[in-house]
């Protein structure tokens, strides 16, 4: 909860307020029709000034801009004031004698933070900057809290997360972050849709959690009188559009997992997922590389992408190596396979300071093992293949190995980005994994898949051979922004709740 006691500056802010009010001015304004953003108004003015026969006091015909006072400046008669908007920031020049006294006095009464309008033409100063000649300043909203000291003081990372306004207003790259993100979910889609898949939504509330291996957030329907859970993954409603003839589906929206929160996970987040019919796991690995590609060669056109002071190199093709080969390669666990007895894999996680359940098996075990001392090495694009068939039960078996099957999950820089596998289209195998999952959740799984009655009644019907994908959005996005945290790319992070002894009045000083 926070503490919304007023401190000195924001009263003597609300006491203009009231002051303004009653002399007959409205502080938070009305419509404004603006006919240039800051960026607009400086090329237009650039443009006529070069087609101008006199450069010297050029000036241009009126323009109306808007924006928040980041800076102010008096010197007696005249004023300069510094506002932005969404594309960036202007100079505004104020003379007394072009407003008028009453409306020079008002600017007595402005302060950073501010969200103001203004009509001029543009010029440019004796310094070469171009600016707006102010005929006409309008208050279309008063600011109560003061910005951060000198605009750019607001540099406590939790409390940009949990006043991400704030840090929107006092740090241009924030705002260039999200600007990245539309654009690359822009780009996936345009992908996508160009390559025939339709976008399609489907539920958020489901009445069975499944799709992957998490634990689920639960809420309760009262009309209905059920609990219901917030998806985990929307991949068995997806799959049931390809046995009702859609063949090309795919949807790009929020999960939610009830788990951990650190730089690559956020509670709540936004994937792709993925469903193509007659195809398969090799369908979908093609597929990701040229999603991912197009999408980051809208910025990086050499696909050579600087991240975290390193080089991630996306050029096609990218690495493809099993899990088993990569644990041995780098743990010297020779001995382990898919099919290992228990205790050995016991054994060599211990040695490797492994933590593990007495209930896992070897196959989790060395999932574990590969999560923990492998995943952080992979920067480069890497598809890692060949899953154990005990940790993927919806996933196709492979033909030359009864204990794995067909799946990969491609890592960069250290971090899962994608997930996919050739679907399992057997129903009655379908059926017997899930039975099998409900052994290990009575065993004290809290992540195995509960029985979905009708996605394996669904199946009965017949589901084509299919390659199915899901991508990790935040995470391709952390990637394009060269962001350490997937808190820097989601606008509003889950964060703890913060009581009123957190108060953050220290953080964001008064002017």
């Amino acid at each position: 909860m926070e503490d919304l006691k007023l401190n000195s500056t924001q009263e003597q802010r609300l006491q203009v307020i009231e002051e303004l009010k009653k002399d007959g001015l409205d502080p938070y304004g009305c419509r404004f029709d603006r006919t240039h953003s800051s960026a607009q108004a400086k090329e237009y003015f650039e443009k006529a000034e070069a087609e101008a026969e006199e450069k010297e006091h050029f000036f241009t015909a009126s323009v109306k801009v808007a924006g928040r006072i980041i800076a102010k400046r008096d010197q007696g008669k005249t004023a300069f004031l510094h506002i932005t908007d969404q594309d960036g920031k202007i100079q505004l020049y104020i003379r007394k004698d072009a407003i008028g006294e009453e409306n020079f006095a008002l600017l007595k009464r402005l302060y950073a933070g501010d969200i103001i309008g203004v009509e001029g033409p543009c010029f440019r100063t004796k310094t070469g900057e171009v600016s707006i000649r102010a005929e006409k300043v309008i208050v279309l909203s008063k600011s109560v809290n003061p910005l951060p000291e000198k605009f750019h003081g607001f540099k406590d990372i939790e409390l940009r997360y949990r006043q991400r306004y704030v840090d929107l207003i006092a740090n241009p790259e924030v705002r260039e972050t999200f600007v990245r993100r539309s654009l690359i979910l822009r780009s996936i889609r345009e992908f996508m849709q160009d390559k025939g898949f339709m976008e399609v939504e489907t539920p958020m509330l489901h009445p069975v959690a499944g799709g992957a291996a998490a634990r689920p957030f639960i809420t309760h329907h009262n009309t209905l009188d059920m609990d219901m859970y917030l998806r985990i993954a929307p991949e068995l409603y997806l799959k049931r559009l390809l046995v009702g003839g859609f063949e090309r589906v795919f949807e790009i929206n929020r999960s939610f997992r009830n788990e951990g929160i650190d730089t690559s996970h956020n509670p709540e987040f936004t994937m792709m997922e993925v469903y193509q019919a007659y195809g398969d796991m090799e369908t979908v690995l093609e597929l990701t590389e040229e999603v991912i590609c197009y999408a980051a060669s809208k910025i990086y056109p050499d696909l050579q992408v600087p991240y975290q002071g390193k080089t991630v190199n996306l050029t096609r093709p990218w690495k493809r190596i099993s899990m088993l080969q990569l644990v041995r390669d780098l743990t010297d666990c020779q001995e382990l396979t898919y099919s290992s007895d228990r205790k050995l894999a016991a054994e060599m996680a211990s040695k490797l300071a492994v933590a593990i359940e007495p209930t896992d098996s070897a196959a989790k075990i060395l999932v574990k093992i590969f999560e923990e001392k492998v995943e952080h090495t992979l920067i480069d694009p890497t598809f890692v293949v060949d899953y154990p068939k005990e940790t993927s039960p919806l996933a196709k078996g492979n033909k030359d190995n009864p204990d794995q099957v067909d799946r990969f999950e491609m890592f960069i820089t250290g971090r899962e980005m994608a997930n996919a596998f050739s679907e399992l289209n057997d129903s009655e195998d379908q059926l017997s994994r899930f039975e099998d999952q409900i052994r290990q959740k009575n065993d004290g799984d809290d992540e195995a898949h509960e029985m979905d009655t009708d996605y394996v009644n669904a199946l009965r019907y017949g589901m084509p051979p299919a390659g199915g994908l899901g991508i990790g959005i935040d995470r391709v996005v952390m990637l394009l922004t060269d962001s350490a945290s997937i808190r820097d790319v989601i606008l509003f992070p889950t964060l703890r709740r913060r009581s009123v002894s957190d108060k953050d009045e220290s953080e964001i000083s008064e002017e």
